[in-house]
């Protein structure tokens, strides 16, 4: 059974979920993968805490953990990038494997010289685990600057918010200057895709980390049958 920590956020988790049972190959009901959910959006603010603003969500984290475990989860999926900045503490303490989210994206890059977007919270990007990923796997690589990112903070909050449309209509400027320079951008907060969805086809090839780890999460699951 795949144990799912979410509520980081909550539309992110659902998400995910959504792709998960979509990517699964099932014809009827049956034929689908256990999955427990915990829905936990009392977590710290990551991306604060990675930039020394706020409160540790590592124990909160740890807590939720075990409950997914006592429930009988076999395996560990976080829909949240950022949350992966203390993915060696979470686990080290936890008994069953937790999928990464990065490595789960990584395996969905095609190769090429042209450098791979990051788009990410301050704080996912501050961790910096995806520009190692990505210098280990000879990918060039680049990251907003100020004023985008401002733009890259704004798309997440609106997400959040639920304000989805206008978050749409925030990240379609993003994008546009990258089309002749970057052959491929990253999706490395899992609010961006939700705003990405109702987007016309972009230039850019975009890798949403929510699907990726939707995809890992599957391929582990049946493999584990």
């Amino acid at each position: 059974m795949l144990g799912v920590l979410g509520g980081m956020g909550p539309a992110a988790t659902v998400d995910f979920l959504a792709k998960f049972v979509a990517l699964t190959p099932a014809q009827r009901d049956q034929e689908h993968l256990p999955v427990l959910t915990t829905m936990a959006p009392h977590i710290p603010d990551r991306s604060s805490a990675i930039l020394g603003q706020g409160p540790s969500p590592l124990p909160v984290l740890l807590r939720e953990l075990d409950k997914l475990v006592a429930g009988g989860a076999s395996a560990i999926a976080i829909p949240c990038n950022a949350c992966h900045h203390w993915y060696e503490a979470l686990q080290a303490a936890c008994p069953v494997p937790i999928l990464h989210i990065a490595t789960a994206t990584m395996a969905a890059l095609e190769p090429g010289p042209d450098p791979v977007v990051i788009l990410a919270t301050r704080g996912t990007l501050h961790s910096g685990f995806y520009q190692r990923q990505l210098h280990s796997a000879g990918h060039a690589w680049g990251v907003p600057d100020e004023a985008g990112q401002q733009q890259v903070d704004r798309v997440i909050a609106l997400v959040k918010a639920g304000a989805v449309e206008e978050a749409g209509r925030v990240l379609a400027t993003l994008w546009q200057p990258w089309a002749s320079q970057a052959g491929q951008l990253i999706l490395a907060c899992t609010e961006i895709p939700l705003a990405a969805a109702a987007l016309p086809v972009s230039a850019l090839r975009l890798v949403d980390s929510t699907h990726e780890l939707a995809r890992y999460s599957v391929a582990h699951c049946l493999a584990k049958r």
